[in-house]
């Protein structure tokens, strides 16, 4: 083999496990990685891929061992990416980021703006995402992530706790009596909810034992839509201390933070990147900025 782009082919469609979603990956249309990877099988008189029912593409042990290979160059080559970006001294270029929704809703965007009016030649690239993106794979440069780390290969620091509670529109409670006490009084009221589907969720797994299935009346994937349907008048939400005691028309339902559901918010980078002009720049302006928020993070100031 004698371009590095055939391996990065089997590499693509091996993780993705289908062709649609691997041309997604290359940045290409499904007819050219169809038409390379039967060219490459064709070349190489072996078939690299079974092809199973629904369009499912699955490693022959031929593809395995290819696919084994792709990863140790991929990751060769990331590893020279980070040692060179590690010593980059500029404070311009690119800067991704990564950031939940919620957070990037909320309290981000002001501390970007800061950021942007200190460091005018720092592009940020905001990816808002639920999942974990791969630093190691350079998916992004600095993570602001609601766990800690890990991964021994990453670098950062925890810059507050994270409290939970349950809130409400001011209508909805003075139609209902007020506040509740305690979780325990949960159980007459309407409550906007993750879908069902949203397992391994700490929130939405908390909510599946402690609350019936059929007091749920609204439900969505977005923390953000389920502070705006509580805001509406449809019913309790369970949200992040730092978004709903920030968002106008919403008033704690539940007094005091849940806490079982005591979080973190981290920032952290590749270790390989943490000597980057830019990196180090976003831990000093974003994170101190995020940092000094500890009281609104952790619910004791509203």
């Amino acid at each position: 083999m004698e371009d590095w782009n055939e391996l990065r082919l089997v590499l693509a469609v091996a993780r993705a496990g289908s062709l649609t979603s691997a041309a997604a990956l290359l940045g290409i249309d499904h007819s050219t990685v169809f038409r390379r990877l039967n060219g490459l099988e064709q070349k190489l008189a072996v078939r690299v891929f079974e092809r199973l029912p629904g369009g499912i593409y699955q490693l022959t042990p031929a593809g395995e061992r290819m696919a084994a290979a792709a990863e140790r160059m991929e990751d060769e080559a990331l590893a020279l990416a980070r040692d060179i970006a590690g010593a980059d001294g500029r404070l311009s270029g690119r800067l991704r980021v990564t950031s939940s929704e919620t957070l990037a809703y909320s309290r981000l965007t002001k501390h970007l703006a800061g950021f942007r009016a200190v460091h005018p030649g720092i592009v940020v690239e905001l990816a808002i995402e639920n999942r974990v993106l791969s630093l190691s794979r350079r998916e992004a440069d600095v993570a602001l992530r609601p766990i800690r780390p890990r991964e021994g290969d990453l670098w950062g620091r925890k810059l507050a706790g994270v409290a939970w509670t349950f809130f409400a529109s001011p209508a909805y409670l003075d139609a209902h009596d007020g506040a509740i006490r305690d979780t325990a009084a949960l159980g007459p009221h309407a409550l906007v909810g993750w879908e069902e589907t949203a397992g391994g969720i700490t929130a939405a797994d908390w909510l599946d034992r402690n609350v019936p299935a059929e007091r749920f009346v609204y439900r969505t994937n977005s923390l953000v839509n389920q502070s705006v349907a509580a805001r509406a008048g449809i019913g309790l939400a369970l949200l992040p201390c730092y978004l709903g005691d920030g968002e106008p028309g919403l008033v704690r339902a539940l007094a005091r933070p849940i806490e079982e559901l005591a979080g973190e918010l981290w920032i952290v980078t590749h270790q390989d990147l943490k000597g980057t002009a830019r990196v180090r720049a976003f831990f000093d302006v974003v994170g101190e900025g995020l940092a000094r928020e500890r009281e609104l993070f952790e619910g004791i100031r509203m």
